[in-house]
């Protein structure tokens, strides 16, 4: 699934790959190196095969209907280019009962935005949604996306 087909079709389960895009074959980094704009459910990934490669930004809530969870959605999808350009995957949890490895490991409560860098060290952790600006402006001020606008990579 994609940012850019994810609001219309968010009464229908999440999950990374569905509509047989790339995610059906690939492992999940594979799968967003492929394709960048994917967004992966919470359950179904490992963070740890995004280390170094990818910051991953992971947005909580109760409910896929969740107003904070809809507004930071559409953020993402309108601020889609500047993600990719920062090496964003978005990750995405609205099933407690589910009981993820993420959602243990960070326990929001209800909405909750999160922000890991590449190192895979929680930056960022916000209760209310965020624009891309404000995001991309956090992720220009870590010293590795320091390093990479240096680099030029």
């Amino acid at each position: 699934m994609t940012l850019k087909t994810f609001l219309p079709i968010l009464a229908a389960a999440l999950t990374f790959g569905a509509g047989g895009h790339a995610a059906d074959t690939l492992d999940p980094l594979a799968a967003w190196e492929e394709d960048p704009t994917l967004v992966f459910d919470a359950t179904e990934i490992d963070l740890a095969e995004f280390l170094y490669a990818a910051r991953p930004v992971v947005v909580f809530a109760n409910s896929p209907r969740d107003p904070a969870f809809i507004e930071q959605m559409g953020e993402l999808e309108d601020g889609l280019s500047e993600m990719v350009d920062r090496d964003v995957v978005v990750v995405v949890d609205t099933d407690p009962a589910a009981r993820s490895e993420l959602r243990t490991r960070l326990r929001p409560r209800g909405f909750m935005l999160v922000l890991i860098g590449k190192d895979g060290q929680v930056k960022l952790r916000k209760p209310l949604p965020w624009t891309t600006r404000e995001l991309s402006r956090s992720i220009d001020k870590m010293p590795m996306r320091q390093r990479e606008l240096r680099e030029g990579s």
